[in-house]
C-alpha cells in the first residue's frame, strides 16, 4: 500500500531522506478504517500513535450524561493518540474512532525505534512533535476557560480549514464547548459581515 502523505511527513518533518524511508518501508504498518469503527476504546490500552493518510478521525471522551466531549479531529497529515496511555501504559479514558473511511498508518515503539537507526535525528523530531502537541493543548485549554464563543469558532477555522464541509455542526459545537445554538449564532453573525470561513 503506498503512503504518500507519510512519506512526505517522514522527509520534512522527519529529516529523513528518500533512502531513509525506503529503508523502513517494511516497518511501516498501514491499517484501512471503515467509517464508525474504533482504533481505541474506553478501557483500552492505546499501543499506537496514528497518523492519518486519508481520511478523518476523532478523539473524544463521554461526559457523565453520556454527551460527547470532542477533543481533536484528525484529517490528513495530523497525528492523534492517548499519550498518556502510551507512555504509561494506563487504560485510556478516551474514544477514537473513524467519521470518514480512513487509511492510517499505526506508529508505535518499534517503529520509533527502526527509524531512530536508520537516522538517529528522528527522536528529536518526535520531541519537537510532542513539544507542540503540549503548547496546542495549553491554547485550546486556555480558549475553552476565556475565550469567546466567536474566538474559539475563529481559531477552530484557521486549525481546521479543510474539516467545515467534514463534519456536522453539533460535532464543531462539541469541539469548541458551546452549544449548536450558540455556534448558529457566532455563524449568521460573521455572515454578515461577509466572513467565509471556506
Amino acid at each position: 500500500m503506498s503512503f504518500p502523505n507519510f512519506k512526505k511527513h517522514l522527509i520534512e518533518k522527519g529529516g529523513l531522506s528518500e533512502q531513509d524511508v525506503a529503508r523502513i518501508a517494511p516497518f511501516i504498518k498501514t491499517k484501512t478504517v471503515s467509517k464508525n469503527e474504533f482504533l481505541l476504546k474506553q478501557g483500552a490500552i492505546c499501543s499506537h500513535f496514528f497518523f492519518v493518510e486519508q481520511g478523518l478521525l476523532r478523539f473524544y471522551n463521554l461526559n457523565e450524561d453520556g454527551k460527547e466531549n470532542i477533543l481533536q479531529f484528525a484529517t490528513e497529515n495530523w497525528l492523534v493518540s492517548d499519550r498518556g496511555s502510551v507512555y504509561f501504559q494506563e487504560p485510556s479514558t478516551y474514544y477514537i474512532d473513524a467519521f470518514e473511511d480512513s487509511i492510517v498508518i499505526m506508529i508505535d515503539e518499534h517503529f520509533v525505534d527502526q527509524v531512530s537507526l536508520v537516522n538517529p535525528n528522528y527522536r528529536k523530531h518526535n520531541e519537537r512533535l510532542l513539544q507542540n502537541h503540549i503548547r496546542h493543548l495549553y491554547k485550546r485549554i486556555s480558549q475553552l476557560l476565556g475565550a469567546s464563543a466567536r474566538t474559539r469558532y475563529l481559531e477552530f477555522v484557521k486549525m481546521y480549514p479543510d474539516i467545515m464541509l467534514r463534519v456536522p455542526q453539533w460535532m464543531i459545537a462539541s469541539y469548541l464547548g458551546i452549544t449548536p445554538e450558540s455556534l448558529s449564532r457566532v455563524r449568521k453573525a460573521l455572515a454578515d459581515e461577509n466572513f467565509k470561513p471556506y
